[in-house]
């Protein structure tokens, strides 16, 4: 009986220890500025790099993400006023790979400060370095980490020099999230909001908390106020409205603290606390608090269960991913099922999702994927449809034209489940194109018949399609 209530007890260890061993650590902090006095002190301290009292917490983690609040370039480039100009040598940038960091969002208001050649500057050097770099225009990102696909979203929504921001609601951001839900586990979100040196929530950080968990977010961390902000569980899913600041050179006591969000997934839940930081008076240098804060909400009472993976005719499809990389603009899908296994050619993706687009044939595959026109060179959304099989996907329309120029498209389905093209048009027309002005915008029903869709007038359906782009809802 004692033999085998041992043997017993030691496979119960190693279950455990299995358990352990799939679990993947996520670490996401605050704003990060190697600029002004940071770049000053790295040079007097002899190149000490600023994250080596936390080298060891950053790289014993599975994936680090930061907002790199600055731009790659020369600082004899900014315009005035030139201190608040953030222009970052670029042989500092391999101290955020040394010191941990998997990506960088580069979506805030002094990604700008040198202009497109600085975003572009910027997004080289992140790269070069092994790092990957986010911006509103690379979101959605996905990383592979420990066999589970995670999306990551990074969002301006403070105008900078250059006046680039994102919006919320809308369609756009939107999209990025339904793209991002359809082909990972669990969707993460980085923001740019709220009032600088505040220590509380804005309404409209509340908000925009609620649209984006609405949208599909699983995880927000912000950035911008430069002070901690309460971390709240919002509809079911941990929000960190300010991770405040982790290495910058503001002097402010409030300033000087930090949250780094601290994130496990184990099996299929992501839950997430917060390690306290606190940099020394006159310097840019942090280290963890030696006495950790209690969160004043209980985030580990907001676990967030993984979200299902696209599945067409019996295949699960998501993005396949290089080892360590980092997949964003054109993604290489991945179909697998017991007997098969199966990679697409990269893409530039923009929506998938399955639908059975006829009551009498089994489920599809409508994706939204970029592309320019053979006719004039414009590139732009195009809608197509696939067949899954064992053996990949057999494309059964590709990409023509609809009524009007597209912006984006999604699917709505009947009362008895069969599936719509739901299209949100410019409002101009192939005939009179206008894509110099914003104009209005329309959206239209199609319906598909076997070799490409037809416009339907029916108005339960023109309802639901138009709710479905009511500012992305």
């Amino acid at each position: 009986m004692r033999i085998w209530l041992a043997l017993l007890l030691a496979l119960v260890s190693v279950r455990a220890e299995a358990a352990d061993a799939d679990a993947a650590r996520l670490l996401l902090t605050g704003d990060i500025m190697l600029s002004r006095q940071v770049s000053r002190e790295i040079a007097a301290r002899g190149g000490l790099s600023p994250w080596h009292g936390l080298r060891d917490v950053l790289r014993g983690a599975d994936l680090v993400l930061g907002n790199f609040e600055a731009t790659v370039g020369a600082s004899e480039a900014c315009e005035a006023p030139k201190e608040l100009c953030f222009a970052v040598d670029p042989h500092l940038v391999p101290l955020l790979k040394d010191a941990g960091f998997t990506a960088l969002g580069i979506a805030n208001n002094h990604s700008g400060d040198l202009g497109e050649a600085g975003r572009r500057a910027t997004r080289e050097a992140l790269q070069a370095a092994g790092l990957g770099a986010i911006g509103s225009a690379e979101s959605p990102a996905f990383v592979n980490v420990r066999g589970r696909t995670i999306a990551l979203i990074s969002l301006n929504l403070v105008a900078g020099r250059d006046g680039q921001i994102d919006r919320l609601p809308s369609w756009q951001v939107a999209q990025k999230l339904r793209l991002a839900r359809s082909m990972a586990e669990w969707v993460i979100v980085s923001v740019h909001w709220g009032k600088e040196l505040a220590d509380w929530v804005v309404p409209e950080q509340e908000a925009g908390a609620k649209w984006l968990i609405g949208q599909g977010a699983d995880l927000i961390i912000g950035a911008h106020p430069h002070v901690v902000q309460p971390p709240a569980c919002v509809d079911g899913k941990p929000v960190f409205y300010s991770l405040g600041n982790h290495v910058f050179d503001q002097k402010y006591p409030q300033t000087k603290r930090g949250l780094i969000a601290d994130c496990e997934i184990n099996g299929d839940r992501l839950v997430c606390g917060g390690l306290d930081t606190r940099t020394p008076e006159g310097s840019a240098y942090p280290a963890l608090a030696k006495a950790q804060d209690s969160s004043p909400t209980s985030l580990a009472q907001c676990p967030v269960k993984a979200g299902t993976p696209l599945r067409v005719a019996g295949q699960a499809i998501s993005p396949w991913i290089r080892n360590g990389a980092i997949a964003s603009d054109r993604l290489v899908l991945e179909g697998r099922a017991e007997a098969s296994r199966w990679r697409t050619p990269p893409r530039a993706l923009l929506s998938a999702e399955a639908g059975r687009l006829a009551a009498d044939q089994p489920p599809l595959l409508f994706t939204l994927e970029r592309h320019a026109s053979p006719i004039d060179g414009e590139d732009g959304p195009r809608p197509y449809v696939y067949e899954v099989t064992g053996h990949g996907l057999v494309a059964k329309w590709r990409g023509s034209a609809l009524a009007w120029p597209l912006l984006d498209a999604a699917l709505v389905a009947d009362d008895s489940g069969q599936s719509y093209l739901c299209a949100l048009h410019r409002g101009d027309s192939f005939i009179m194109l206008d894509t110099a002005t914003p104009s209005s915008t329309r959206t239209q029903v199609y319906a598909w018949n076997g070799f490409g869709f037809t416009g339907v007038t029916d108005g339960d359906l023109a309802t639901r399609c138009a709710k479905r782009f009511d500012h992305g809802g």
